[in-house]
């Protein structure tokens, strides 16, 4: 009977220890939790990063003509839009036969109907009569173009020029095609929104307020900031909820050591 007994004992401590061996660290309904935080930041990643893909299109700049708002050679992210929705201070990204039929990026300084005079006494480019403060060219302290010009731009067509006026090769040296240098609307396929590469420059670029005085106003900015979100927080909450289970184990086996 003793030793029948102590089978006994031994079988039920082994399958009590079996139990607990068989049950998921951090119990059951943590795992549960977990495994909705993965599924949620899957849903979120996938949906974010094909947002992205769907919205926006990345290019390289072919030149430093918008240094130092854009360096040469950076990798930048623009908003696929369509050239109704362009807005004065917008950079765009455009491509138009007369320029030479590859993507250009350049700064609208004009829309159809807009009278452009530059320069008045403090070297500011007018805007139909009205000076605007550029704190985005390259020198500042310089006049907003080396070389006087003016011209009217056809409606539907946008006048183009680059942040480093010394070097940019824009309407403005263009002055005497049929349309006074601008372009249509419909040349533009995308409208600059952030600067992926180098690193040290990444980062979101802000409208400007530089012709907020004028008919129309600025654009309002991309959704890349909602993209970019949800991608972070998918990635958190996959790496978070595939995390819980080794972390939980791990907790709870230090607790069992310090209660020995």
């Amino acid at each position: 009977m003793s030793g029948e007994s102590t089978t006994r004992t031994r079988t039920s401590t082994g399958a009590g220890a079996a139990g607990k061996a068989g049950r998921p660290a951090g119990g059951r309904a943590g795992h549960i939790v977990s495994g909705l935080a993965v599924a949620l930041g899957f849903v979120l990643f996938v949906g974010g990063f094909g947002w992205g893909v769907v919205v926006y299109r990345p290019y390289t700049v072919p030149t430093g003509s918008m240094t130092p708002t854009v360096a040469v050679g950076a990798k930048i992210l623009a908003q696929r839009i369509d050239g109704s929705q362009v807005r004065r201070g917008d950079i765009v990204v455009f491509t138009d036969s007369l320029w030479g039929n590859i993507p250009e990026v350049k700064r609208v300084v004009g829309v159809g109907g807009d009278r452009i005079v530059c320069c008045d006494k403090q070297g500011r480019m007018t805007v139909n009569g009205k000076a605007i403060e550029e704190p985005y060219i390259k020198d500042t302290s310089e006049p907003a173009s080396p070389v006087g010009f003016e011209a009217t731009v056809p409606k539907g067509n946008l006048f183009l020029m680059g942040d480093n006026r010394a070097e940019s090769q824009d309407s403005r040296v263009r002055l005497t095609d049929t349309d006074n240098g601008s372009v249509p609307r419909s040349t533009v396929q995308a409208r600059v929104d952030a600067i992926a590469w180098p690193l040290g420059r990444m980062g979101m670029i802000d409208r400007t307020d530089a012709f907020t005085g004028l008919s129309g106003g600025p654009s309002q900015p991309g959704p890349l900031k909602w993209v970019v979100s949800a991608i972070v927080a998918g990635v958190v909450l996959i790496f978070g909820g595939a995390a819980y289970g080794p972390v939980a184990g791990t907790l709870s086996r230090l607790s069992r050591r310090r209660k020995r």
